[in-house]
């Protein structure tokens, strides 16, 4: 009589792929690959093979690792890029500008409210032409007008896209480009168009101040230039000093939200504050028109 020792392979039942000889019924929750008890290592939901875990925990560790700015964004070997999309932006509007004439600017223009041809017909942020907010921070119709905001973004730009990271950058740029647009039409002539970058370049201005007091340099060279700038919005005519303030203000709030929120919670803070600045200037422009129409 032959004698039988273990139990005989059942047909059909999976073998765990690093030991052929174990049976299993179990799959790694992740891969699916069948495993024993063995190599079974607990997971959220259900069990994973030790290749799987392991690879986890490497792709996690390349993650800490990976270079990152000083706001937390990813360090990337071309750091003015989003500078360089800006200022192309920029200039295609100037020659769609010179190309459609003052139309552009009457259709795209900051304005509050404001009436346009005969019969009179209601243009403005007021009217519901809320995207003049932003469209306007891309017009120009001067030739040194734009030469003067484009060499701004251009000497600027870079340094704090390095800095910041692109997605941060770009943020910054469009929330100062917003603010300016709102003080003006907070509290600039309502039936006056307004057009330039300048508050969104006044946005970096002061984010590259505190920039550079957060990393300790000399801040002389940046006050300088910060003065220069504001003696001129306060001194030449024809300048919506408006948009450089409210642009200026945006841009030291949102920066310092970015470079001084704390490392574990360093991209709740500043989404944050953007929001906050956001729904700030969001209330203050409902309000203004609430007031220009009601009026």
């Amino acid at each position: 009589m032959t004698q039988q020792y273990g139990q005989q392979p059942q047909p059909g039942v999976a073998r765990c792929y690093r030991h052929p000889d174990r049976e299993t019924r179990i799959g790694c929750a992740r891969c699916g690959r069948p495993i024993c008890p063995s190599c079974m290592i607990a997971a959220a939901v259900g069990h994973q093979c030790p290749e799987c875990v392991h690879g986890a925990q490497a792709a996690r560790a390349a993650r800490a690792t990976r270079p990152r700015t000083l706001a937390g964004g990813a360090v990337t070997a071309n750091p003015r890029l989003v500078t360089s999309v800006l200022l192309g932006i920029n200039l295609a509007v100037f020659l769609a500008v010179l190309a459609g004439g003052d139309q552009v600017v009457t259709d795209y223009g900051m304005v509050g409210y404001a009436t346009d041809g005969w019969p009179p017909h209601w243009i403005g942020v007021a009217d519901g032409e809320w995207y003049r907010l932003l469209t306007s921070a891309f017009l120009h119709q001067a030739v040194w007008h734009i030469a003067f905001n484009m060499m701004g973004l251009w000497f600027i730009g870079p340094p704090l896209e390095a800095a910041l990271g692109r997605a941060r950058f770009l943020a910054l740029y469009l929330i100062s480009a917003l603010a300016g647009s709102t003080l003006s039409y907070l509290l600039a002539e309502q039936n006056q168009l307004s057009l330039g970058a300048s508050g969104a370049i006044f946005g970096l201005f002061g984010a590259t101040a505190v920039l550079t007091r957060r990393l300790r340099y000399d801040m002389r060279p940046i006050a300088v230039l910060l003065a220069i700038n504001l003696l001129i919005t306060f001194t030449w005519s024809h300048i919506a000093w408006q948009a450089h303030i409210g642009g200026l203000v945006a841009g030291v709030v949102v920066t310092a939200g970015m470079v001084h929120a704390p490392r574990r919670r360093q991209a709740l803070v500043q989404v944050a504050t953007c929001v906050g600045v956001l729904a700030v200037l969001a209330v203050a422009c409902a309000i203004r028109t609430s007031q220009l129409v009601g009026g």
